[in-house]
């Protein structure tokens, strides 16, 4: 055994109390780690189920220092996470992933750089930090999605523009801020793959997934033999592997992209963490992301994830609280438990919002001809969009 392998028994710390945290906690202490959560909300998801939970913002030296102090590894759960903060841990603690890749999938424009570096193809875009590259697009990018360069995530910091004027109009909404803007594309649908990289190289991958949005949201993935051509597979899993490789990356990394209506795959961004489109695995595989999660970071053997079942993941936000009303009440779970195959998996938070992720449900089947008829038969009842 290798003296950089961290076993069970040790502290493993995270910071970020999210549902992302929270599941990562959960996983850790399934295997017999105790767990350290950073995150200033006293009711965050996963601080209310760690074994210890220091109420401290990101920056905040004394609470570094005490997660130091009680961690043997270090990781992190959300991708806005200041990368200085992940590099001042990683002076006293193995740290993963490294600051320096979060701080690439925080800044939009150096992740298409890093894209380009890869040899993966992603939509035609230009970078705007000044009224001069705003005068400098080429038409050949409108129509195009103008997306700030920093702090965007589930469709936020994001405008669609058909023209120049437009685009300066929306540059000025976003505050003159540093964007990209990319060329709009013909998409058919979108797709992304997980993958698990070790401190010594090695990669394991979770199946391709295939991914629905509605409105910048993920709402529905699909993972199933079949889900996806075998050439777009192929591509996705090797792009996702340049990506990862070219970072050296150590950890949980999920890469996003598009399927053209030609077939072909464009990359668009990266999450440098376990990733909602990868929530079926903790059903359907014999190796969760979120126990990824923890072999990476501890130095454990990467093994191949085995999918057993089909599956499908609806994701639940809090607009389901609300279908029959103003008035928050709770989904008709015991209904939704009725049907084979469905795993509820809610995250702990206290109030429901619309727009807010509550949590997922994880369909498993014999075939995806199951899973898609129990799936649709659950969406029903909670009031969700067919797809």
């Amino acid at each position: 055994m290798s003296a950089d392998v961290i076993l069970p028994g040790a502290t493993l710390g995270v910071l970020g109390g999210g549902q992302l945290g929270r599941m990562f906690v959960q996983s850790a202490q399934a295997m017999g780690y105790f767990t350290a959560v950073l995150d200033a909300d006293p009711t965050s998801p996963a601080g209310l189920v760690s074994h210890h939970h220091i109420r401290t913002g990101y920056e905040d030296p004394q609470g570094l220092a005490e997660l130091a102090r009680l961690s043997a590894a270090v990781t992190t759960e959300f991708e806005n996470v200041p990368a200085a903060a992940l590099n001042l841990l990683a002076a006293q603690r193995p740290v993963s992933p490294a600051g320096s890749s979060v701080a690439i999938a925080q800044d939009r424009a150096q992740e298409k750089a890093h894209f380009v570096r890869c040899g993966v193809p992603c939509a035609p875009y230009a970078v705007i930090e000044t009224p001069a590259q705003l005068a400098a697009v080429h038409a050949s990018l409108l129509p195009g999605i103008l997306k700030t360069a920093r702090m965007g995530y589930d469709g936020k910091g994001q405008v669609r523009v058909k023209n120049a004027a437009e685009l300066a109009t929306a540059w000025e909404q976003l505050g003159r801020v540093a964007c990209v803007l990319e060329k709009m594309l013909p998409l058919a649908h979108e797709c992304s793959v997980i993958v698990a990289r070790g401190r010594d190289g090695s990669m394991v991958n979770l199946p391709v997934q295939r991914n629905l949005h509605r409105e910048g949201i993920l709402s529905v993935t699909e993972v199933y033999e079949g889900n996806l051509p075998q050439a777009q597979v192929e591509q996705a899993l090797a792009a996702a592997r340049s990506v990862a490789d070219g970072l050296d990356y150590v950890g949980v990394l999920c890469v996003e992209f598009f399927v053209l209506q030609d077939g072909m795959l464009v990359v668009n961004e990266i999450a440098p963490r376990p990733h909602n489109s990868g929530h079926y695995s903790q059903n359907a595989c014999d190796v969760s992301q979120f126990e990824l999660q923890v072999r990476c970071m501890t130095g454990l053997p990467l093994t191949q994830p085995r999918q057993h079942s089909p599956s499908i993941m609806l994701n639940l936000l809090g607009d389901l609280w609300f279908k029959d009303g103003e008035q928050a009440k709770a989904p008709a779970w015991d209904q939704v438990l009725a049907l084979p195959g469905c795993h509820l998996h809610l995250y702990g938070k206290h109030d429901a919002k619309r727009g807010r992720k509550m949590g997922h449900l994880n369909v498993t089947g014999p075939s995806p001809e199951a899973v898609r008829s129990t799936a649709l038969q659950a969406a029903a009842i909670l009031g969700l969009e067919p797809f």
